[in-house]
């Protein structure tokens, strides 16, 4: 991603969809709480399926209701346009298990 690339398709995730830049690396995250482990494995499961068609794999980390997600492309060793478009699938299955509460 250019520079100018990369400040318009992180906007959205950054200012409105909860997403934080990670300090440490050039990677986003963001943390997720469901009304229960059922609802948050649901919602693994559904970022998981659509993770292993774009052959783009998420890092996180579940205790019971809560999921901690982290993006990054190895391959280039930073954010690239994949980890884009994956945070903002998981946003939208998000949207559908967190309703469920």
């Amino acid at each position: 991603l250019s520079d100018n690339q990369r400040s318009l398709k992180l906007a959205p995730l950054l200012q409105d969809g909860g997403w934080k830049l990670q300090s440490e690396r050039d990677a986003i995250h963001k943390s997720f709480s469901f009304a229960n482990f059922n609802c948050a494995f649901a919602f693994m499961t559904a970022v998981a399926l659509q993770a292993e068609k774009m052959d783009h794999h998420p890092e996180w980390f579940n205790v019971y209701n809560r999921v901690d997600i982290t993006l990054s492309t190895h391959d280039c060793q930073g954010l690239s346009s994949r980890d884009i478009d994956l945070a903002t699938h998981i946003d939208e299955a998000a949207g559908k298990y967190i309703s469920q509460n």
